[in-house]
């Protein structure tokens, strides 16, 4: 690992806010491989200086990445006093530090990241981005004879919601009707509402792709892995333009 700022590996430690780990290392709470240091900027080997806050060793671990496997019924939140969230699908041990790249709502299931790299998940998130999301779903209702070409102009909702060009594909299997839906945002609701506005009406809604990722069909419902270099190089890539 490269050389880290002395506050900055602290506040990737969850010792606090830069802020807060700079008045820390400043009151002389910190020390450096047995030596007190007190300038948040001094550079340290993240991975080999043994840094102590107020007596404890705080150990460097390197970024994580997961695949869930997210099930219906779980909301996409760290904490919460009512609901059971991703995060508690994890071991105690490993939890501490990691979050959800984005959401998916209480009754979508599929694909989701859980990291504790926040400059990848601002990457993947930012609507300047136009990360490709990949959802499928089970539909109830009549779609309307042009609904493919309506998601591909760009659909205005009905609250004045202007959605970007999407795509909508219509799959086959076993009776029920079956759509893929593709976006390059993220809007309250809007695989949804934007079913709705062709007619149709969500009754199951599974996220199968984010990026150049595709959530692994062996990964059991509820279940999660670490990703793998490709896999992570892979979500690392630049959008996709084919919409």
């Amino acid at each position: 690992m490269p050389r880290m700022r002395l506050d900055k590996l602290l506040a990737h430690l969850n010792c606090g806010s830069r802020k807060e780990v700079q008045a820390m290392i400043r009151a002389g709470r910190v020390q450096v491989d047995g030596a007190t240091e007190r300038d948040p900027a001094a550079k340290v080997e993240s991975d080999t200086a043994q840094v102590v806050l107020d007596g404890q060793t705080q150990q460097y671990q390197a970024q994580r990445y997961y695949m869930l496997n997210k099930p219906a019924g779980v909301i996409t939140a760290s904490r919460d006093a009512r609901h059971s969230t991703v995060l508690d699908l994890f071991p105690e041990e490993i939890r501490r530090g990691l979050f959800a790249v984005g959401r998916l709502d209480k009754d979508t299931e599929g694909l989701l990241i859980v990291t504790d790299d926040g400059a990848l998940s601002h990457a993947l998130m930012s609507p300047s981005r136009h990360v490709e999301k990949v959802y499928e779903a089970t539909v109830e209702g009549e779609l309307l004879p042009d609904a493919e070409i309506r998601f591909e102009k760009g659909l205005t909702l009905k609250d004045g919601t202007v959605c970007l060009p999407a795509r909508l594909e219509r799959l086959t299997g076993d009776g029920a009707q079956r759509v893929r839906v593709i976006l390059r945002e993220g809007k309250y609701h809007q695989v949804k509402r934007m079913v709705a506005a062709v007619g149709g009406v969500v009754v199951q809604l599974r996220r199968v792709q984010l990026g150049g990722l595709r959530l692994d069909p062996a990964l059991a419902e509820g279940a999660f892995r670490a990703l793998t270099d490709q896999e992570l190089t892979m979500l690392q890539k630049p959008a996709s333009e084919s919409i």
